[in-house]
């Protein structure tokens, strides 16, 4: 018989944990938030602006563990409301999972179909037509408000350490829900994006060297093609994170095949319970094998 500490039950377990999830009411947040549930955690707050959006997905999952808190990640007053809220109601958090994101502007592209490039002066004139705001708030939500929704949970992480629910060798964690857009160099993807994921890449291994002495660890999630609110276009009808798979050619993913709540559960219960324990400053990519297929600097 195996041995009970590298039993599955054992390793990925995640039973007690209190964990906070931005962007939890849909997409990838909604997976993470409906796999913890699913396997024991106590508690995951979800955060997000569309109140009616949360409280679905709380409904959905399981309304006595998982918590609807209205608000604006990039907004330091709104985090900083939320986590006195999260302190008063029960006082520590052993997760925080920043994983609220944006697209933001678009390169032209050539039409479905036509591989006649645009001409410089249409490619120029299309991108000055998006403001500059527009490029600049895909970088507030997709790396400035992970480093704030970190800085206002610390407290509650260090709490959630000298609680030791977890395990006297377990601590407290930050995952970043970051991209392989981070470090694909693809035509026509969007440089607000992807430079977004790849500055919230290096952030995090940043942070995981600047928090050691305080026992926090900092990880990054890379998904690939998963359905969610950014890639409802390539999703249009062929299923979502509660329907049907979308099937993809191989010379695009050589999994052939888009990602599923089930891949997203599996890496986030291996980063979050005892398997994981030892990450540190990781980037876990789940794409299938998309990113190899990529000109890329990963």
């Amino acid at each position: 018989m195996a041995s009970s500490n590298v039993s599955a039950s054992s390793l990925f377990s995640v039973s007690g944990l209190v964990a906070v999830v931005t962007g939890g009411g849909t997409g990838i947040g909604f997976m993470i938030t409906k796999a913890l549930a699913a396997n024991g955690a106590r508690r995951v707050y979800i955060i997000g602006r569309r109140q009616d959006k949360l409280e679905e997905a709380a409904n959905a999952i399981d309304p006595n563990v998982v918590s609807p808190l209205q608000g604006d990640v990039t907004d330091l007053e709104s985090l900083l409301e939320i986590s006195q809220t999260v302190e008063s109601s029960i006082g520590y958090v052993n997760l925080v999972v920043a994983n609220a994101g944006t697209m933001g502007p678009r390169p032209l592209k050539p039409p479905p179909g036509s591989t006649t490039l645009p001409s410089l002066a249409e490619y120029r004139e299309h991108a000055l037509k998006a403001p500059m705001q527009d490029f600049t708030q895909t970088c507030a939500v997709n790396t400035t408000a992970v480093h704030y929704t970190a800085l206002a949970f610390l407290n509650l992480l260090d709490e959630g350490n000298k609680k030791q629910n977890m395990g006297a060798d377990w601590r407290s964690q930050i995952i970043a829900t970051g991209s392989i857009g981070g470090f694909s160099r693809l035509s026509g993807a969007s440089f607000a994006y992807n430079s977004s994921k790849a500055a919230v890449t290096h952030m995090m291994k940043m942070m995981s060297t600047a928090f050691v002495p305080y026992g926090i660890r900092c990880n990054v999630l890379a998904p690939g093609v998963f359905p969610s609110d950014i890639t409802n276009g390539i999703f249009t009808g062929q299923g979502d994170a509660r329907g049907e798979i979308k099937r993809f050619p191989r010379e695009m993913i050589p999994a052939g095949r888009a990602g599923t709540e089930e891949d997203i559960a599996g890496a986030i219960l291996w980063m979050v319970g005892r398997a994981g324990s030892y990450l540190n400053g990781s980037v876990v990519v789940v794409d299938g094998g998309r990113l190899g297929t990529l000109i890329s600097t990963y």
